[in-house]
């Protein structure tokens, strides 16, 4: 029965994806207003349909109902109620289910918040296009992706449960929904800047549009990354948060872009200027999400992030090509319409600051991509196994963050269209200050080599310019000068800062020792001392747990150990962890004895800083919380919009608009707080 009511909600879904692509091109093509309504009300079906299948799904895993082919593959009875709802997105087949989910939540959000614009070409054509995304995986769900196929459950079945990694801590939870609501979300404005070159509306009219759908995306999809990397260090065992693994880069790629997009569409809303870099980057963005989805399901890399092998990979592949092939063929096509009124007055100025934050940002996600993407090219070519590994990305990604750290502190203040010496002067002088103390301070304590000791001076510069900025704003507004696009992109520099000092700290001081111990017998290790007490175990029906109890520094104790998940019989390493301000004490056990008196070999790693990471990403989040929310500056520029004559599409009022959208005129806002995320 399930697998009967979870296939008619993929193919209600299917139906009325493709039904809306149809129709509502047709309705726009012959301006049928009446049809274009009905159109967004299907909206509803399809979240219907979506919410559906993943229901009926999540009730087949409860059940146990093994007659269905992806329950028989991840479902088992021991699995414990959270891990069993979290089993959905564990493998291909129910990843696939969530993202159709989430994608269809933001077509009816889009479809609500612009309930009042139905008959607007610029919404009916985002609308089809987040129709025709839809479509595509509905169709995935239907066809390649299939996750009711029905099953056959033999006499000898034994029910597996989700892969062990992904039952031992709760950030399985939390993590992939995350990041799905940031790659998903980018649909949105990519729907809205493909309809953009449809219509001919390039100005800056979209934008205004999807400025606050792109900052949300953004902020779930950095969270997702940032959780992932602390699942990363607490249930891994090997006691890093990032390994340059394929399937994390996929991630990163839209991150560097989006982030890049989401600085350099200011200059666009203020001067007019870089239409061609931000509809590039939006688009680009998008096409990576699907390049992601790509690596990450089609088994093309192996990595304990990626799914098995499966059809999928061939259908992802020619959607990223089409999807790409559309954006270049439209942006060319409007090419006599990109062009910008304006032009950089200075190489000083925050204009030709966000152009170079553009240069560094793309040079680092092509970096990132040829790292990712040529050994599977060259394996593709002539069977070639080629592994790059982490010295290629960290002495060619070290640089350009230092720039990037620059740019982050000098961009925020500097003036529109040029900047005088005084100017400069006044601006960077404390946080140039709080840079250098902040070197001195890291020598003072101890730190030592170029590398973290100039990452330490950055980000106390970096630092000092963001603080400032929000320092004015909040001498001014109160605490609304906490809010704000403006404020709020403040916040997300101190939670960047946070953490590129943590990479720094963590990565260039950490202590890492193994060691042999017998009970009783105790070792120090960066000044703590470990005391070995004794070995223990416990099991119950899914899993064997054996451990060491591990006393620290005379105090409490901790328990390194192995997980062994009865359905799989797998050894899962299981890590133990003591948190703290300045560092965290990591302990893994490597090895151990059949007797509890014999000895065990831990590993001891001792991370200075780490915890700033965790703080530095829950910071970011605050911050693009705040920058959602609508600040005084942000009230006042749709108010000078509205004072230049134009519409929120980009439009003269009462003018359809036929070529370049005239720019806010310079100087009619402060520059002193300037928007900066």
């Amino acid at each position: 029965m399930n697998s009967i009511l979870g296939y008619g909600f993929t193919m209600l879904g299917l139906t009325t994806s493709l039904a809306g692509v149809a129709a509502g091109s047709y309705a726009l093509i012959t301006k049928q207003h009446r049809l274009l309504r009905q159109v967004r009300q299907w909206t509803w079906l399809a979240l219907i349909a979506a919410v559906g299948a993943f229901t009926v799904m999540q009730v087949a895993l409860f059940q146990r109902d093994y007659t269905v082919s992806f329950v028989q593959s991840v479902g088992s009875p021991f699995t414990p109620p959270l891990y069993n709802f979290a089993a959905l997105w564990s493998a291909l087949e129910g990843s696939i289910i969530l993202w159709t989910l989430v994608l269809a939540g933001y077509l009816v959000a889009v479809a609500v918040k612009f309930r009042q614009r139905v008959t607007d070409p610029l919404f009916g054509w985002a609308l089809v296009v987040m129709y025709a995304v839809t479509a595509f995986f509905f169709g995935l769900m239907a066809g390649p992706t299939n996750p009711f196929v029905r099953a056959v459950v033999s006499a000898d079945f034994q029910p597996r449960g989700p892969n062990p990694l992904l039952q031992n801590h709760v950030l399985v939870a939390f993590h992939p929904p995350m990041l799905y609501l940031g790659y998903v979300g980018f649909t949105v404005p990519f729907a809205f800047a493909i309809a953009a070159l449809i219509t001919g509306r390039v100005g800056e009219g979209w934008l205004v549009e999807t400025r606050r759908w792109t900052v949300i995306a953004w902020g779930f999809l950095t969270f997702g990354i940032v959780l992932g990397a602390w699942w990363s260090y607490e249930v891994l065992g090997w006691g890093g948060y990032w390994a340059w693994d394929p399937v994390e880069n996929a991630s990163l790629l839209p991150w560097l872009t989006g982030t890049a997009y989401i600085h350099s569409v200011m200059v666009q809303e203020r001067r007019g200027m870089l239409r061609v870099w931000n509809l590039s980057l939006l688009c680009s963005t998008f096409c990576l999400t699907i390049l992601g989805t790509f690596l990450t399901r089609s088994g093309v890399v192996e990595s304990v992030h990626a799914f098995s092998e499966g059809e999928v990979g061939t259908w992802l592949l020619a959607f990223f090509a089409v999807v790409a092939t559309l954006s270049v063929g439209l942006i060319g096509w409007r090419g006599d319409r990109l062009r910008s009124p304006g032009a950089i007055d200075s190489p000083v100025s925050r204009e030709a600051a966000f152009l170079a934050n553009n240069v560094i940002f793309g040079a680092l996600a092509f970096v990132v991509l040829l790292g990712t993407v040529f050994p599977l090219l060259a394996e593709a070519y002539d069977g070639t196994r080629l592994t790059i590994g982490r010295p290629y990305f960290d002495s060619l990604g070290r640089p350009i963050a230092f720039v990037m750290l620059f740019l982050m502190a000098s961009a925020p203040v500097l003036p529109w269209r040029k900047a005088s010496n005084e100017l400069l002067s006044e601006r960077l002088f404390w946080p140039a200050v709080l840079g250098v103390a902040a070197m001195v301070l890291a020598v003072a304590l101890g730190g030592r080599g170029l590398y973290p000791v100039f990452t330490f001076g950055l980000g106390g510069f970096a630092a000092g310019a963001a603080g400032r900025q929000v320092v004015l704003a909040a001498r001014r507004q109160g605490w609304r000068g906490f809010v704000g696009r403006t404020n709020g992109g403040m916040i997300v520099h101190l939670g960047v800062v946070l953490i590129a000092v943590a990479v720094a700290g963590s990565e260039s001081y950490k202590t890492d020792r193994i060691t042999e111990l017998l009970p009783g017998e105790s070792v120090t290790v960066a000044g703590h001392t470990f005391e070995y007490v004794n070995f223990d175990g416990n099991e119950n029906d899914r899993r064997i747990h054996l451990f060491a109890n591990i006393r620290i520094d005379d105090d409490e104790i901790y328990t390194p150990g192995r997980t062994i998940y009865r359905e799989l019989g797998q050894p899962v390493t299981t890590p133990s962890v003591k948190p703290g301000f300045s560092e965290d004490l990591f302990l893994v056990l490597d090895e151990f004895s059949d007797d509890p008196e014999g000895p065990i070999r831990l590993r001891v790693i001792v991370r200075p800083l780490i915890s700033w990471m965790w703080a530095g990403g829950i910071l970011m989040a605050l911050g693009t919380l705040l920058a959602v929310f609508p600040g005084s500056r942000r009230r006042g520029t749709e108010a000078v919009s509205a004072a230049v004559g134009r519409d929120v599409g980009g439009n003269r009022k009462g003018k359809r608009e036929e070529g370049p959208s005239t720019p806010i005129p310079a100087g009619v806002a402060s520059t002193e707080v300037a928007p900066n995320v």
